[in-house]
């Protein structure tokens, strides 16, 4: 996809589709200045409903009046960031939907902070999963988007590569997971090796003989056997910090002998939502280029059933030494974690964050749009809340409530993987911190935003790349 500058007038810009952003409440005389005399018709008719709130919309064809075959007014509210990302996405959707190869993007004049929103948000309207469909059903991909107006051309390289790294998390989740499994979501992520990125990939036997019966435990039950993968960025000069990242990479989760009910299973291959994350980050920070060093550390499993699966009343030796007993095989992706942040603790780093599609209950207590976040390091939470905010995603700080420890207690082992129903995101966190040593540490729960099976805003269907642009905004901080 190509942006490029467009100095002519909005309505003598040629493209498929002109969106032209109107504040609220919607202005005749900036709109007639946009679009000359046609401009107090496009209101006419958008009707006495359109009044310039962000998320509004209304298209209609131009009938030759300007060079664009359709018009689209989309809303700006105030003309915040926010807004304007809102109104970007809303204007990618319509022109996915329409199949439009171009656009022309019309919002006013851009700052840094302006431009980057409205690239992130048209590139997150765009995006389409559609390669599995008919060739003659699949829409016409946007391979043009004209910026009219005054923008921040330093900023585009920064936030195409935002989107970049967006688009893969959304690809890698929106493949079946007889595409996408350990040994392949381990080939990804060493084609993004590079100049300044490093991937290491274990092998089985190796994740056997560094003792990470966690994930030994969670992936013995499927033909398709867990990888561990390490990777790492390292800018040109001396980092300012050194921070991790760790995914869970659950390729296709059936719950084990814990089988999930059928309409349970039909999206599980969105179980390695976290370590997609991890991998997009990574695609952004190869073209982005931060002075920080960023380790990226993904355990990557199938949780079938199978002769071998692991089983209720198992107990599981991770790799610092504490022990699990298995009281539902169907809370694995905490068993995950647990190997790769024992694994990242033994790295020194100043902060580390792990991200995961890990508890219903997540779902139960914020709904559907909501990152959970979890931290006893304020300052951690602090600039994950404000990466959050900057870029166009929620984040809601549940507490680690340190009480609930008890509900963690095991007979056999040092401690069990679930806590009972009660607080379920809240004990799950707290099974995570048993893992946890001497590193500034928060947890992000996406169980929620990482898939929808229906659009949501100005996403399609599918996965939707939960907390990249956050993530990356947070370690370049």
């Amino acid at each position: 996809m190509k942006f490029s500058p467009t100095t002519q007038a909005p309505a003598a810009v040629l493209t498929d589709l002109l969106i032209v952003g109107v504040h609220q409440p919607a202005d005749t005389d900036a709109l007639h200045g946009m679009l000359g005399a046609f401009g107090d018709e496009c209101l006419a008719a958008a009707g006495d409903d359109f009044s310039g709130k962000a998320g509004q919309s209304v298209v209609f064809p131009t009938f030759g009046r300007t060079a664009s075959r359709r018009v689209a007014l989309v809303g700006l509210g105030s003309g915040s960031a926010g807004e304007l990302r809102q109104a970007a996405g809303k204007a990618g959707e319509i022109a996915r939907r329409k199949g439009d190869a171009s656009i022309a993007i019309a919002l006013g004049d851009l700052d840094t902070t302006g431009t980057i929103a409205v690239v992130e948000g048209v590139r997150e309207g765009i995006y389409c999963f559609d390669k599995y469909k008919a060739e003659a059903t699949r829409k016409t991909p946007v391979s043009q988007v004209q910026l009219v107006g005054t923008v921040d051309w330093d900023a585009i390289p920064y936030a195409v590569a935002m989107g970049d790294g967006r688009a893969l998390a959304r690809d890698l989740v929106n493949e079946p997971a007889d595409v996408i499994y350990p040994e392949t979501l381990a080939q990804a992520a060493k084609e993004l090796a590079s100049d300044h990125i490093t991937v290491d990939v274990w092998d089985f036997d190796q994740i056997l003989a560094a003792g990470m019966g966690g994930i030994e435990g969670v992936g013995k039950g499927s033909d398709r056997k867990p990888r561990f993968i390490h990777m790492v960025y390292k800018p040109s000069g001396t980092p300012r910090k050194r921070v991790g990242l760790i995914g869970k990479g659950v390729t296709y989760d059936a719950g084990g002998l814990n089988l999930k009910p059928g309409a349970g299973l039909q999206a599980m291959r969105c179980d390695m939502a976290g370590a997609a994350t991890v991998l997009g980050v990574f695609r952004a920070l190869r073209d982005i280029q931060p002075d920080v060093e960023v380790h990226g550390i993904v355990g990557t499993v199938e949780n079938m059933l199978g002769a071998s699966c692991y089983k209720l009343g198992d107990v599981l030796e991770i790799s610092n030494g504490k022990t699990v007993e298995v009281h539902n095989t169907d809370a694995e992706g905490r068993l995950v974690l647990a190997d790769c942040l024992s694994y990242a603790s033994k790295l020194k780093l100043d902060a580390m964050v792990d991200i995961a599609t890990l508890t219903g209950a997540c779902i139960v207590a914020l709904g559907e749009r909501y990152t959970a976040l979890f931290s006893d390091d304020d300052s951690v939470a602090e600039a994950i809340a404000d990466a959050a905010a900057s870029s166009g995603e929620d984040v809601w700080r549940l507490p680690l409530e340190q009480r609930y420890k008890e509900k963690l207690k095991a007979e056999w082992a040092d401690v069990k993987n679930i806590g009972g129903r009660a607080a379920g995101s809240i004990t799950a966190a707290l099974f995570l911190s048993y893992f946890v040593e001497d590193t500034a540490w928060a947890h992000l729960d996406i169980a929620g935003p990482a898939f929808s099976d229906k659009s949501q805003d100005h996403f399609a269907a599918g996965g939707l790349g939960a907390m990249v642009p956050t993530l990356v905004r947070w370690a370049a901080s």
